[in-house]
């Protein structure tokens, strides 16, 4: 073999993976603390929810979990998410497709304001809508006087929720969609494609695995607000108490056992949320791959 041939060989391997050049012993370190931090964070805090969850008997907890205000505080839950994920679908839908597909002065900006949920504290969004609809807001003697009332409401509960959700669909999307191009549509509308066919049958194929886990992370997230709700909410027990309201009122009660009985409720839509994200994340790399 000539020197060149070497040279153009040793260029051209492929480079040792990240973990070659660590030690066993470091990557067991690592892997240790990761394991570590998430039994102490995560998996311990769960368990503790079922076993006190139970500590009183099944009748406590059955009866906690069939009792009027918890069956109604998980029928709220279960509206509020019902109609703040799809609205925040279709905005993240758009939001993504302008951005991604079409060059606009202040698409910087749009990014940015999409992003503010993740950064204002749950409890400031709420308190801004009181200031906007409530009885000595700024809209507040005006929505009085036709009979329109939004806080300590359901829609202001919705409000609050979509708010906190805002980013979880567009922010799945827009990476994506940028990633693909506009090549395909491109290629669409040249064989004729009008827009609704070019989303349809381009578009949407091309992203539904993305979209369905920003559903999910939405849904998710709705599912266990607090501090925006909590503030639009006005804590009326049996009418605007979602579910994590609830368990407040409770434990503030001292009622622990039916507190982490309806608590068990929340890890339940949790892991269901969670079985959905993994079989997601399965068909997006099974896709990719």
């Amino acid at each position: 073999m000539t020197e060149a041939t070497l040279k153009s060989t040793q260029l051209h391997r492929p480079a040792q993976p990240a973990h070659a050049t660590e030690s066993v012993a470091v990557r067991v370190v690592l892997i240790a603390i990761a394991l570590l931090f998430l039994l102490l964070v995560v998996v311990l805090p769960l368990v503790c929810i079922g076993i006190e969850a139970f500590r009183k008997g099944w009748e406590v907890y059955v009866a906690s979990v069939i009792d009027p205000d918890a069956l109604s505080a998980l029928q709220l839950t279960l509206v509020v998410t019902a109609i703040a994920v799809p609205l925040n679908t279709v905005f993240g839908l758009a939001a993504a497709w302008a951005i991604s597909k079409f060059r606009f002065r202040g698409k910087q900006a749009m990014i940015t304001l999409i992003d503010i949920p993740f950064a204002v504290s749950p409890v400031i969004s709420g308190l801004v809508y009181i200031l906007l609809f409530g009885a000595q807001g700024f809209l507040g003697p005006w929505l009085d006087q036709q009979g329109i009332q939004i806080v300590f409401a359901l829609p202001g509960m919705v409000l609050a929720t979509m708010f906190v959700t805002l980013p979880f669909v567009a922010r799945e999307l827009i990476p994506l969609m940028e990633a693909q191009g506009i090549s395909e549509e491109e290629a669409a509308v040249s064989l004729g494609a009008r827009g609704w066919q070019i989303f349809w049958r381009v578009t949407l194929p091309n992203i539904k695995w993305g979209l369905l886990y920003g559903i999910v992370l939405c849904s998710a997230r709705a599912m266990g607000e607090f501090g925006a709700v909590s503030v639009v909410s006005g804590h009326i027990r049996g009418e605007t108490n979602t579910l994590p309201l609830h368990i407040e009122i409770l434990y503030n009660e001292y009622q622990f056992a039916a507190a982490f009985a309806v608590s068990s409720i929340l890890v339940l839509l949790a892991l269901i949320v969670l079985v959905l994200k993994s079989i997601l994340e399965w068909k997006m790399e099974a896709e990719h791959n």
